[in-house]
Formats: C-alpha cells, sequence, structure tokens
C-alpha cells in the first residue's frame, strides 16, 4: 500500500476503534439517546485541562472537575488519552513533564502491531491491559480495502456503523476479560506509588472514555458533568477524524467517506447501551465495580482519597 494511503487507513482505524453508569437509584440517570444529535460537539476544554501535542489530540487532565458535594479533582494526578504512537520528540518531552509514573495502553495487539508502540518518556511503568475490541478493527479494515462504495455502504451504511458502536459498549459488562482489565486498572489507580497516572486506548473515546465515566461517577462528578467530558471527544477529534475521511476519499479508498462518521465519533447512544446492560446485570455502579471488577470499597476509598 502506498505510503500515503496507509498513514490514512492507521488514522481511520484509530479514530474508528478507541473503544472508551449510573441510573437515578445509583450514581446519575441513564441519558436518553433519542434526543442525542447525530454529531454533538461539547465546548472546548479549559487551557489547563488539555494537554496540547502534535501526535495525539485527545490527551487531557481528569482533574478540574466539581464533585456533587463540592469538591474538586485534584489536577495532575490522572489522564486520559489517544493513542501516544505518533509522538513527536517535543511530545515525549511534553509527556515527561507532566511527571508520569504509569501508562496503561488499553488497545489490542492488532492495533499496536499496525499503528506501532507509545513512544514514551523514560522511567514509566507501562502496562498493556487490552481491552477486546469484538473484531471491530478487522471489520473496518475489511470494509476499506475493498474501495468498493457498494460493499463499504453495506457493511456500514443504513445504521450498521451505528451498531457496530451499540453493540460494543455492552461488551464492557459483560466481557470477563474486560471486566478483570478495568478492574486491574482502578486498583492501580488506587495505589498512590503509581500516580500520575495515564490510560489510553487508540483514540481515546470509547474505552477510554468508558473508564474515565466510571472514575468520574465513583469520585461523585454529577452524571451531566462526566457525560459532557465524554462528549468531549467528539470536539478534540473533530478536525483530525475530518481530514482522515478527506484523504480516504483523495486516496480512492472510499467514495463516501462519511459512512465512518458514527465509528468516530462518541454517541451518548453508545454510552447508554453500556450502561443500560450494566444495570441490567448489577442494578449499579456500586455493584459493577465491587461484584463486576473486583473492585471493593476500600479501594474506592483510596481513589476518592487520592485524587479529590
Amino acid at each position: 500500500m502506498h505510503p500515503s494511503r496507509r498513514r490514512a487507513t492507521t488514522l481511520l482505524f484509530g479514530s474508528a476503534l478507541a473503544l472508551g453508569g449510573l441510573t437515578a437509584t445509583g450514581c446519575g440517570a441513564t441519558a436518553d439517546a433519542a434526543t442525542a444529535p447525530r454529531t454533538r460537539r461539547s465546548t472546548p476544554p479549559p487551557p489547563d485541562r488539555r494537554v496540547p501535542l502534535h501526535g495525539a489530540v485527545n490527551c487531557r487532565d481528569l482533574g478540574g472537575y466539581r464533585t456533587e458535594d463540592g469538591k474538586q479533582l485534584r489536577y495532575g494526578r490522572l489522564f486520559r488519552s489517544d493513542s501516544l504512537a505518533k509522538l513527536t520528540p517535543e511530545d515525549v518531552t511534553a509527556v515527561g513533564g507532566l511527571g508520569l509514573r504509569t501508562a496503561i495502553d488499553m488497545r489490542v495487539a492488532s492495533e499496536v502491531s499496525f499503528d506501532g508502540a507509545d513512544r514514551l518518556p523514560t522511567g514509566l511503568a507501562v502496562a498493556s491491559l487490552p481491552i477486546d475490541d469484538t473484531g471491530l478493527f478487522a471489520a473496518i479494515q475489511a470494509a476499506i480495502a475493498t474501495k468498493d462504495p457498494v460493499a463499504q455502504q453495506r457493511l456500514l451504511g443504513d445504521g450498521k456503523a451505528e451498531a457496530l458502536m451499540r453493540d460494543m459498549y455492552p461488551t464492557f459488562v459483560t466481557n470477563a476479560a474486560n471486566r478483570a482489565a478495568f478492574g486491574t486498572m482502578l486498583t492501580r489507580i488506587a495505589d498512590g506509588d503509581r500516580l500520575p497516572l495515564l490510560f489510553h486506548c487508540t483514540s481515546g473515546k470509547d474505552r477510554t472514555g468508558w473508564l474515565s465515566y466510571l472514575l468520574l461517577r465513583l469520585l461523585g462528578v454529577p452524571h451531566t458533568t462526566a457525560l459532557e467530558d465524554y462528549l468531549l471527544s467528539n470536539t478534540l477529534r473533530h478536525d483530525a477524524d475530518a481530514a482522515v475521511r478527506a484523504q480516504l476519499k483523495q486516496a480512492g479508498m472510499m467514495q463516501d467517506p462519511d459512512l465512518l462518521i458514527p465509528l468516530q465519533e462518541v454517541r451518548t447512544a453508545y454510552l447508554t447501551a453500556g450502561l443500560d446492560r450494566l444495570h441490567r446485570d448489577y442494578g449499579s455502579i456500586p455493584r459493577y465495580l465491587a461484584t463486576g471488577l473486583g473492585v471493593d470499597a476500600r479501594t474506592t476509598a483510596r481513589i476518592r482519597a487520592l485524587l479529590h
């Protein structure tokens, strides 16, 4: 494949595959997916939350949010991001300035093989804790590789792309290996010696978005604020994802690259699909954390003490 086409498809697959709940009886009301617009963009983050990098567009501090009882989450302790495989030397220096001790990569092996290993400052404890992508990476790769607009429409059009995303989120609840990996991440966050800590997937929106939402709700951040943080990926990724679609069209890979928009975005309906399954299986986020992820009350209390 020509280098420019490979780069375009690499960026696309990343956008499509980054896999990143609470009801009124638990930790907040589940949002109504029917009211979500096709594309929703949040207001930009404050300058003290986003980490500006050239090789990653969705890197940000989870600090600064207010909890329901008036506390403010500490800055500089916990960061979420998209892939760090394309960081420039200047980016690596900037990441080094965050004082990180730990980096957790949620990408599956095929993503790492395709896009490359993280580029990180020396001295970090690096962990691979992959969250299963339900075969989505391979499915999208196959669709793009056809270069056939009819086949691509058949595979991704008429709501099929949205269905792929909605079907993925419940596996954060039902897949035992996924639950174990998320539980391990939370346990490591509870270890103060591992902080500051950064976790990421490929686009930093679905798997990373799910974990970030759980953490914010665990810490007492209101549902509406946690949802806004989740949807913020649409704002931060908007220009880069649009450029990928333009590159794919120019390269002759896709006649209608807008078929990819549902895969590149986060949507309230996607998160809701995961939260609905969580409530169906566990009743509340605290029970999901305790029973599903094996995260006990002492661990959640340590997380609150470290991040409040």
